[in-house]
């Protein structure tokens, strides 16, 4: 808005006008995003996006359990056939739309085009509308595998998080390490230099992958994490570039940072009803993520009318209005889980992180009374954990 200065000492006699500049944009400053990076992928084959409901299946044919005969010059009893089976996991879709709306006349007054900052900043829009639903996908797998370990979503009474030691597919053990009260990065000492200062993440996805251990991950981790590795010396000088982006590293490449301030953990609310359940209870209260290549599927869908303005000629007394709106759509999806959420509408960001109790209807965490039969949305369909990708690390 304008103003009229007509008090100055020495011009009091005329009425001065303030100048005033043009709209300029101010910088987004919000969270780094997990979109666009080598987590994500946005081509699954597997993913038929053109289905006539709100959910989808996904198909692969199970590793064998091979019978193996001896065979006999004597025994003319036939062999044992080998068979062979196949599993599906569900996905859903969601859709989400953005929309503004100007009267037409308050141009002549502001000389400014509302709807025009809008449209401007439509990429950044749906960029983190991506990944706050990628951070959802991340945290709801947490969800539903503590409560593998830290409740009874195994079938049985869980036995905690991942072990040196433990069968990869004993679904009683959650696919996530709990470092418990330790740091990630430990202070310095006589006894602990260099690289073992950070040992908890190399023993975190040692403890996990086992014999099986990827060559690389990607490591989602918090400012404050990243200001540890960095003052341990422990990032590496050379960056490592995947497509267009630039990754600083650790451990001569085996994790690729991507830091993000976007709280990652699970609120003290939540961690109490999780520890509630009768397996072994989570300690650590922060979370990192250790996360594979590829492991987010976000498939756009085909949306009628992307972008549609709609003009009101009569409103404002003749003046008018015009609305815009934006509409985009995906299948967000974690691989080597199914989807038992809501199926009957387009899911939110909240609805990835829900619970099931039996059969009844997905609640919110917090708003749940854990019982045996509580699970997450997210329901680990692969055999193995070997074939999982998303490794959730709890640490203090």
């Amino acid at each position: 808005m304008t103003s009229a200065i007509n008090n100055l000492a020495g011009a009091s006699q005329f009425v001065l006008q303030s100048a005033i500049t043009g709209y300029s944009d101010e910088a987004y400053t919000n969270a780094k995003k997990l979109s666009g990076t080598g987590i994500v992928t946005g081509d699954s084959p597997d993913i038929n996006k053109d289905t006539e409901t709100f959910t989808g299946q996904l198909r692969w044919f199970k590793p064998l359990t091979p019978v193996i005969n001896i065979a006999s010059l004597t025994d003319s009893t036939a062999g044992d056939l080998t068979d062979f089976g196949s599993e599906f996991a569900q996905y859903v879709k969601t859709v989400r739309t953005h929309g503004a709306r100007k009267i037409n006349l308050q141009s002549v007054v502001s000389q400014e085009d509302g709807l025009a900052k809008i449209g401007r900043d439509f990429g950044e829009t749906r960029a983190q509308d991506e990944h706050d639903v990628l951070l959802a996908l991340l945290k709801g797998v947490a969800v539903a595998e503590v409560f593998h370990g830290a409740g009874s979503a195994g079938g049985a009474t869980g036995l905690g998080g991942q072990t040196f030691d433990n069968d990869p597919t004993d679904k009683k053990y959650g696919f996530y390490v709990d470092l418990g009260s330790a740091k990630p990065v430990v202070a310095a000492s006589a006894s602990i230099q260099g690289a073992a200062r950070a040992e908890g993440f190399l023993t975190a996805f040692a403890t996990a992958y086992k014999d099986y251990e990827p060559e690389y991950a990607y490591l989602v981790t918090s400012p404050e994490v990243f200001a540890s590795l960095r003052s341990a010396n422990l990032v590496d000088s050379t960056k490592v570039s995947d497509g267009n982006i630039e990754f600083e590293t650790i451990f001569g490449g085996k994790f690729r940072l991507i830091q993000t301030r976007a709280s990652q953990g699970l609120s003290t609310a939540q961690l109490a009803k999780v520890n509630t359940g009768a397996g072994v209870d989570v300690i650590g209260t922060k979370t990192s993520f250790i996360v594979l290549p590829e492991a987010l599927a976000l498939v756009q869908l085909d949306i009628p009318e992307p972008v549609e303005i709609t003009r009101v000629g009569g409103a404002y007394k003749g003046g008018g209005t015009t609305e815009i709106w934006h509409r985009w759509g995906y299948v967000a999806h974690p691989k080597g889980y199914n989807w038992k959420g809501l199926d009957n509408a387009f899911p939110g960001n909240g609805n990835y992180m829900q619970v099931k109790d039996g059969a009844s209807a997905p609640v919110d965490l917090t708003a749940v009374t854990v019982t045996a039969n509580t699970t997450g949305v997210w329901e680990r369909k692969v055999n193995s954990a070997l074939s999982l990708s998303i490794l959730p690390v709890f640490h203090s």
